[in-house]
């Protein structure tokens, strides 16, 4: 009798520890369940909140993932620091470029949404133009008007493709560069100093008219103010003012001083920054320099340009570029004038003095860009961002 009392004894308590053990995981799942739900609202409140901080049209990720054939190799027209840009082609027939943000970029969701609203509030025609963009779950995406012809630089510093570029050609693009810079100074509703302007930079439409990009590390100066100075000096080296990369001074001025080192480069089809001459060791700057000071410049000029030259565009273009480099801000134009010197035959300039970073150039090339993306070879050597002292 007393076996039978403890058998049944223990078959109620094991029914009873059955019953709480399946009490608690169902209450496990259940919160499991509940937290999973909360997280994925969260998450999804944070896109929409994301979105929502935006002044343009947001695509949606299958809309672009349909568009570019599943970023397919083929649709791949470019590789930056901030990652891939694929060609696509939206339901309406519209062609598009994908700037696709890669997950090791240095540019994160402050300087994407930093590029997206100010391009969103710009519109001029030598401005690449921002259809919208794309954010869901780490897909970090900016949707652009497609330019076949890239960049300025696949023409400029390529011996096959430069002879594509007469001078009647490489003078409008400078003239349509400075007038969109004169934009981005004076002429917008907001004062925008991009930082970091560049042959890369400059794309090229199919008429070859070109539109200032990458507007991820521009500042939005407020009112009358007209320059900053900053810690975290990011840029480009070989364009960077002197002030700025010594010492974080950036104004408009700035871009002044990069516009110049990059008419430098279309009039003579070299790189300020790895130029070569086997008779000294300027840079592109210093070359220039020593030329104008023989009363040579036109020996600067690229030779494919020989046939198709005006001699007095060409020297003007030199001048300017000159006078835009120059060492002291001060004494470096703003860019309505450099415009109107460009612009007219009848606009004299006045003489340049000794350029700033008129400096021997160094067999290691050093770049620091809004690309975030460090990469180095025997020649070349790219640093995202430098942190000043």
């Amino acid at each position: 009798m007393a076996t039978i009392i403890i058998v049944v004894l223990c078959t109620v308590l094991g029914m009873i520890m059955a019953g709480m053990t399946g009490y608690y995981i169902c209450q496990l799942k259940k919160a499991r369940a509940k937290a999973q739900q909360e997280n994925s609202f969260s998450n999804g409140s944070k896109e929409e909140s994301q979105q929502h901080d935006l002044d343009l049209p947001v695509f949606d990720l299958g809309t672009i993932f349909s568009a570019t054939d599943k970023f397919s190799f083929g649709n791949k027209i470019g590789e930056g620091g901030f990652g891939p840009v694929y060609k696509g082609e939206l339901p309406n027939g519209q062609e598009i470029a994908v700037k696709r943000l890669s997950q090791s970029s240095g540019q994160g969701i402050k300087e994407f949404k930093n590029e997206v609203n100010m391009i969103a509030k710009l519109q001029h025609r030598n401005l690449v133009k921002l259809l919208g963009c794309c954010i869901q779950g780490e897909e970090r995406m900016l949707i652009y008007e497609f330019l076949p012809n890239k960049s300025l630089d696949n023409f400029i510093f390529d011996q096959t493709r430069r002879k594509l570029l007469p001078w009647k050609k490489r003078f409008d693009i400078i003239i349509g560069i400075s007038r969109g810079l004169l934009y981005l100074h004076e002429d917008s509703r907001l004062r925008i100093i991009h930082r970091d302007l560049k042959a890369s930079n400059i794309l090229l439409d199919n008429e070859m008219y070109p539109k200032i990009s990458d507007f991820g590390i521009a500042r939005i100066f407020g009112g009358e103010q007209t320059e900053e100075t900053t810690r975290k000096i990011m840029g480009t080296y070989g364009y960077m003012s002197p002030e700025y990369a010594m010492s974080g001074h950036f104004s408009v001025k700035s871009d002044v001083f990069s516009f110049g080192v990059l008419v430098l480069e279309i009039v003579s089809g070299k790189k300020n920054w790895g130029f070569y001459h086997p008779e000294h060791d300027l840079n592109l700057i210093g070359y220039a320099w020593k030329l104008w000071n023989e009363e040579r410049p036109l020996e600067l000029m690229d030779k494919e340009l020989e046939e198709s030259i005006s001699a007095d565009e060409v020297v003007r273009c030199i001048q300017v570029a000159l006078l835009c480099v120059q060492q002291r801000m001060e004494d470096r134009p703003t860019m309505s004038s450099a415009v109107f010197m460009l612009s007219n035959e009848s606009a004299v300039p006045q003489n340049p003095k000794e350029p700033g970073f008129c400096i021997a150039s160094f067999s290691l090339k050093i770049e620091s860009s809004s690309s975030g993306q460090t990469t180095c070879t025997a020649n070349d050597v790219t640093i995202t961002e430098l942190t000043g002292r």
